[in-house]
Order: structure tokens, then C-alpha cells, then sequence
């Protein structure tokens, strides 16, 4: 069974491919753009083939013979519905047994900006002939890193989410999960919400950042307006400064707080600790 993960080169996506290897999957399949960035896996036997979410002819080249893949959501605000429909119709082409798309917690029903993209996918795949999984990652840990540095050395993480509760996970976590799912039957047609085990408020994610630290962290709440005034000033492009706000509104609203369970049985273990992702980023 040849499984293929897009995005490779990422975050997410190498996390996946070093899952893959790591349980024994073969034959391995990198989708990047550019092939130099994981050189390191193909000395390693992964099969790497170049396409871009845009370049039809070479996802369908990427493709050929592919059993099972994870589409990765593109980074490409604005463009993600074209580039991840070329994907998924590319699959179509290709005979895929199962595509994997990783989603946002909720889908539909999420009032959150950056739900938009994920929701106009989800029904394209909803109106597809390919079998799918959607696999609705929630907040990784890493997600709070750009900051941790400025709120170790200024003892304060600023936010705007109140006392609304994060059940995140580990970026690790939700890769494998990923790879667990391109390699079990009986997936196809699931939608799987996945948080992690602790549920968060802000205060006790400040607690958290302290304890890893071994300084003092308080949290002071903003307003989602001072929010987005502060991460502008900081030097976060506007948009993305509003989206991150938008974001921390949905966490007031509970939209980030999963309690499904999916996660962890698909673990098979309870999620990292945000303890450890943390230490890990300060070590």
C-alpha cells in the first residue's frame, strides 16, 4: 500500500512521513514543492515527488499509484478551496482508496475566520467520489511558541480568550494520528474531532508556561480589539492579527474546547502534555 502525504516539507507533514517511517509504512510518498527541502527523507527511502496545489499535471503525476493520502491544508489564505479541490479531483483521477484532509475543529458549525477555507473543502469533499476522512485537528501547543519567549522574559502572556478553555495537543500528536489512519481500515467516512486531554484556560496556560520555565508567568485578558492592536504593533501582518483575534473570541465560545475522545483513542494514549512542548521549546 503506497501512502502519500502533501506538504512534506512542513510542520505537520514531515511529522507525518517521520511517523510513517517510524511504524514501518512502505512505500512512502513526500508531495512538495520543493524537493531540496527534504532531501533528508528521500536518502531515507521516501519516494519524493514535486507538485505544487496549483499544478494540476504534476499532482496528477504525484499521485499515480497512490493508495491512500493525507491532504494537508494549505497555508495560502484565500487560495485554499481551489488548491485543495486540485487535489482532491486529482485523487478522483488517480483511483485513491482514501484521502485524509486535516480540518478545523467542528467544520460547519465553527463561526471562527479561518473555519471559512476549511468548510468550503469539507464540502468538496462532501460532493466528491473519493472516500475520505476529515480529520478536524485542534490547537497544537506549538501553537503558543511565537510568544513564549516574550512572556517568559516580561512574566505576562497576553491574550483575549477570557476564561474559555483550549484542548490542545502536541503538533506530534495530531501527525500521528494522521499516519494511523492512512494505515487502519474502517476511517473512510468519519469525521474525527481531536483535542487533547488537558482543557486550558489562559490562566492556567500561563501557570503551565511558569512551572516549564521556572518563572513567574501571570495572564492578562485584553480585549479582541487590544489583542489585535498589540500583535499588529508587534509586527504580525493585519490580517493574520485579525484572524488570531477572531481565534481567541472562539476560545470565549468554548469552539476550541474538544471533549470527543477521538484523539486519544486514535493515540491510543493520552496527548502530550503541554508541559513538555513547552520545556522542549525553552531547553
Amino acid at each position: 500500500m503506497t501512502v502519500a502525504v502533501t506538504g512534506a516539507s512542513g510542520q505537520l507533514g514531515r511529522l507525518v512521513v517521520e511517523e510513517l517511517l517510524r511504524i514501518g509504512a512502505t512505500p512512502v510518498v513526500a508531495i512538495v514543492r520543493d524537493p531540496q527541502k527534504v532531501a533528508d527523507l528521500a536518502e531515507r527511502g521516501v519516494d519524493v515527488r514535486q507538485a505544487s496545489y496549483d499544478d494540476v499535471a504534476a499532482l496528477d503525476r504525484a499521485l499515480t499509484g497512490v493508495d491512500r493520502v493525507l491532504l494537508v491544508s494549505g497555508n495560502e489564505f484565500g487560495n485554499r478551496v481551489v488548491q485543495h479541490g486540485n487535489v482532491i479531483r486529482a485523487a478522483e483521477r488517480a483511483g485513491v482508496e482514501l484521502l485524509a484532509y486535516t480540518s478545523i475543529p467542528r467544520g460547519a458549525e465553527s463561526p471562527l475566520i479561518l473555519a471559512k477555507e476549511h468548510i468550503g473543502t469539507e464540502a468538496l469533499l462532501a460532493d466528491s467520489t473519493v472516500p475520505h476522512v476529515i480529520l478536524r485537528n485542534g490547537w497544537y501547543w506549538e501553537n503558543y511558541l511565537g510568544g513564549l519567549a516574550h512572556a517568559v522574559e516580561s512574566g505576562v502572556l497576553h491574550g483575549a480568550a477570557g476564561e474559555g478553555r483550549v484542548a490542545g495537543a502536541a503538533r506530534a500528536d495530531y501527525a500521528a494520528v494522521a499516519a494511523t489512519v492512512l494505515t487502519t481500515d474502517g476511517h473512510a467516512g468519519q469525521v474525527y474531532e481531536l483535542g487533547g486531554d488537558e482543557h486550558l484556560t489562559y490562566v492556567e496556560l500561563a501557570q503551565v508556561i511558569s512551572e516549564a520555565a521556572g518563572t513567574p508567568v501571570r495572564y492578562e485578558n485584553l480585549s479582541e480589539d487590544e489583542y489585535v492592536a498589540g500583535l499588529i504593533q508587534a509586527g504580525v501582518p493585519a490580517d493574520y492579527a485579525k484572524v488570531l483575534g477572531d481565534a481567541e473570541t472562539g476560545i470565549v465560545g468554548g469552539i476550541l474546547d474538544i471533549h470527543s475522545g477521538d484523539l486519544q483513542k486514535l493515540l491510543g494514549r493520552a496527548s502530550t502534555p503541554a508541559i513538555e512542548v513547552f520545556r522542549a521549546a525553552l531547553s
